[in-house]
């Protein structure tokens, strides 16, 4: 008997304040709109894609093998009853046996392609076609099995209260990055790089100037690119460098000021223009920046900023930026600090007590064996593996860790904290409880292949 049911879609609107414009914005999910699932674990999923990190989801959950049905172009030939030819693009439905997934994430884009293996009267059974997943276009995603990895992750992509609501920008003098991040990715939407001049004896003048175009550059790509109805916690982040927020804040303070001072001016010249000049009694406009800037929406966010050090101004940053205990304690219940805290414990055990710490498949099954595991911390990149054999053994092992009370973190490949335990083969687990063994044996087993090796 199927298990089947619809979800109404549903678009969460707020109002977003940018540079004095008022617009609409969505606050979009990974929208389910069918789910049917058998008890033998086949079945479907029916899915609209809004958002770049919905196509990360996406590509996540696609393996080869899988059947996929969605909307697509196709180049169809024909030919006349006079024998000439012609060719043209139409739009059709095809169903195909996945066998390559390639993902372009700052596009967005994910071309998928495999075998027809359902008739179409433009199509022939077998024949390959690539089919492009876009944003705001539904699709079906079929599988003999749906595991527990891909249930989830269906459950969070759509689940509105774990969508990201953090924005960072790192930053050195002349090198930006502002991101926004999620609990599966670090997204970099804008870096600023900006030659600033040196200080020159007797005068800063050029200095200044390149300061103040670079600080206005990161001022205008944190308006552009973040959301202040969505996001929470604004990280500023610098090697003591917290001029750019006095910047964003002096600006936001006086740009109505400035426009008031201006008008003053105007009227001034206007009643006395044959009495006397600005010039001559020294009345000129204060050095205000030129860009005006809607200083309500600023000034409202400004405890939303948090000023933390960090080494550079590069994207790699962040990660020392996530393990500052400020920012965690503002971040508590976000997943990604979650991760972040998990990964420093990792490393605090590793430290203090090797034998409760392991990393690597073959040791993390061993200590599993013993029912050892608290704590498994695993990258989604180890679910995506085209071996069906290799992602059933790292499935296995997350279900027998949960059956044991322990925790499982799945960590995005994208994000920072991800990247940082890929270096780590993408497996590590920290133990409730020593096992010496298991090193223990890999040095018999070491001693004993020695031997063998014809030393």
């Amino acid at each position: 008997m199927k298990v089947g049911y619809l979800v109404p879609l549903s678009n969460h609107v707020v109002m977003e304040q940018v540079c004095g414009f008022e617009r609409l914005t969505n606050y979009c999910i990974l929208q389910l709109i069918r789910k049917s699932i058998v008890k033998d674990g086949s079945g479907f999923v029916t899915l609209y894609p809004e958002e770049l990190e919905d196509m990360w989801h996406v590509y996540n959950l696609i393996s080869k093998g899988d059947h996929l049905k969605a909307v697509t172009i196709r180049r169809i030939q024909s030919e006349s009853s006079t024998g000439s030819s012609s060719s043209q693009r139409i739009r059709i439905t095809l169903t195909i046996a996945v066998e390559t997934v390639q993902f372009d994430y700052q596009a967005g884009l994910l071309r998928i392609n495999g075998r027809v293996v359902v008739e179409n009267p433009h199509v022939k059974m077998n024949g390959y076609h690539t089919i492009d997943l876009e944003l705001n276009r539904n699709f079906t995603l079929i599988k003999d099995e749906w595991d527990v990895i891909a249930l989830e992750r269906v459950e969070q992509a759509c689940d509105v209260t774990r969508q990201a609501d953090v924005a960072a920008i790192v930053c050195q003098e002349g090198l930006a990055n502002v991101c926004l991040l999620t609990q599966h990715m670090t997204i970099v939407r804008q870096r600023i790089e900006t030659p600033i001049p040196r200080k020159r004896k007797g005068s800063v003048t050029n200095y200044e100037k390149g300061l103040q175009r670079f600080y206005d550059q990161i001022l205008q790509a944190v308006l552009r690119h973040i959301n202040f109805d969505i996001v929470k916690v604004i990280i500023l982040a610098s090697p003591g460098f917290d001029q750019v927020y006095q910047y964003i804040f002096d600006l936001a303070i006086v740009s109505n000021s400035s426009f008031k001072w201006t008008n003053l001016c105007s009227r001034i010249q206007q009643s006395y223009v044959n009495v006397i000049t600005l010039s001559s009694h020294n009345l000129q406009p204060p050095r205000f920046p030129s860009q005006k800037t809607d200083n309500k929406v600023l000034l409202e966010s400004r405890p939303k900023f948090l000023l933390v050090h960090c080494s550079s101004g590069h994207k790699h940053a962040l990660q020392e930026v996530m393990q500052d205990k400020l920012i965690q304690a503002r971040l508590a219940d976000t997943k990604a600090t979650q991760e972040v805290q998990a990964l420093e414990r990792f490393y605090q055990m590793l430290n203090q007590d090797p034998n409760r710490a392991f990393y690597g498949l073959k040791h993390v099954l061993k200590a599993n064996e013993s029912g050892a595991i608290g704590t498994l911390l695993v990258t989604d990149e180890l679910f995506r593996s085209a071996d069906i054999m290799t992602r059933r053994k790292y499935i296995e092992l997350v279900e027998s860790v949960r059956k044991m009370n322990g925790t499982v973190y799945v960590f995005s490949s994208l994000h920072v904290s991800g990247e940082q335990l890929n270096q780590l083969t993408g497996v590590a687990a920290i133990l409730n409880f020593p096992v010496p063994d298991i090193e223990e044996e890999e040095e018999e087993e070491s001693a004993e292949a020695k031997p063998n090796g014809g030393s």
